[in-house]
């Protein structure tokens, strides 16, 4: 299901959506992976969030690379 995230108001509960910062984190089985400071549209109601297509490509490589990286824990911040 996609939400359209150009609108001012949250699909799920009909708050504010502003620019703002979520963590972004993936259980890849042998570890887990944390990317904070990801830049993302975020509603100051209920706190859902949505990554748009360039970041979520950020944040893909990042996942990508841990898991050749094999690491239990691994956390980083994305640089804008």
């Amino acid at each position: 299901m996609a939400f359209d995230t150009s609108t001012d108001k949250c699909p799920l509960c009909g708050g504010s959506k502003k620019e703002g910062k979520t963590t972004f984190t993936v259980d890849l089985g042998f570890g887990v992976v944390v990317v904070r400071d990801v830049p993302a549209t975020v509603c100051s109601q209920c706190g859902a969030d949505w990554i748009n297509d360039a970041v979520a490509a950020k944040l893909e490589e990042i996942v990508n690379d841990a898991r050749q990286k094999h690491h239990m824990v691994e956390v980083t911040s994305l640089s804008a």
